[in-house]
Protein backbone atom coordinates (compact mmCIF):
# COMPACT_ATOMS: atom_id res chain seq x y z
CA UNK A 1 0.00 0.00 0.00
CA UNK A 2 1.41 3.13 -0.96
CA UNK A 3 1.00 6.99 0.60
CA UNK A 4 -1.59 7.87 -2.16
CA UNK A 5 -4.11 4.56 -1.23
CA UNK A 6 -3.96 5.39 2.65
CA UNK A 7 -4.10 9.43 2.15
CA UNK A 8 -7.49 8.15 0.00
CA UNK A 9 -8.48 6.11 2.42
CA UNK A 10 -8.22 8.38 4.95
CA UNK A 11 -9.53 11.17 2.72
CA UNK A 12 -12.97 9.21 1.81
CA UNK A 13 -13.38 8.46 5.40
CA UNK A 14 -13.23 12.26 6.67
CA UNK A 15 -15.26 13.29 4.01
CA UNK A 16 -18.20 10.38 5.00
CA UNK A 17 -17.85 12.19 8.57
CA UNK A 18 -18.65 15.27 6.99
CA UNK A 19 -21.58 14.10 5.19
CA UNK A 20 -22.85 12.58 7.81
CA UNK A 21 -22.73 15.64 10.74
CA UNK A 22 -24.16 18.00 7.31
CA UNK A 23 -27.04 15.77 7.97
CA UNK A 24 -27.17 15.78 11.66
CA UNK A 25 -26.67 19.87 11.80
CA UNK A 26 -28.74 20.11 9.02
CA UNK A 27 -26.10 21.44 6.40
CA UNK A 28 -26.48 21.06 3.01
CA UNK A 29 -23.14 22.51 2.59
CA UNK A 30 -20.95 20.22 4.55
CA UNK A 31 -22.53 17.46 3.50
CA UNK A 32 -21.73 18.59 -0.36
CA UNK A 33 -18.53 18.98 0.80
CA UNK A 34 -18.40 16.16 2.37
CA UNK A 35 -19.12 14.30 -0.79
CA UNK A 36 -16.30 16.17 -2.73
CA UNK A 37 -14.08 15.15 -0.09
CA UNK A 38 -15.30 11.64 -0.75
CA UNK A 39 -14.84 11.74 -4.31
CA UNK A 40 -11.14 13.60 -3.82
CA UNK A 41 -10.66 10.53 -1.71
CA UNK A 42 -11.41 7.94 -4.18
CA UNK A 43 -9.78 9.46 -6.88
CA UNK A 44 -6.27 9.11 -4.85
CA UNK A 45 -6.86 6.45 -3.67
CA UNK A 46 -7.25 5.07 -7.64
CA UNK A 47 -4.34 6.91 -8.27
CA UNK A 48 -2.65 4.95 -6.00
CA UNK A 49 -3.64 1.16 -6.97
CA UNK A 50 -2.36 2.26 -10.54
CA UNK A 51 0.83 3.44 -9.71
CA UNK A 52 1.15 -0.21 -7.18
CA UNK A 53 -0.10 -1.68 -10.42
CA UNK A 54 2.81 -0.34 -12.70
CA UNK A 55 5.40 -0.22 -9.78
CA UNK A 56 4.62 -4.71 -9.74
CA UNK A 57 7.60 -6.34 -12.21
Amino acid sequence: MNQDQVKGHIKEAAGKLQEKAGEVLNDRDQQAKGVEKQGEGTVQRVVGNVKDTFKRP
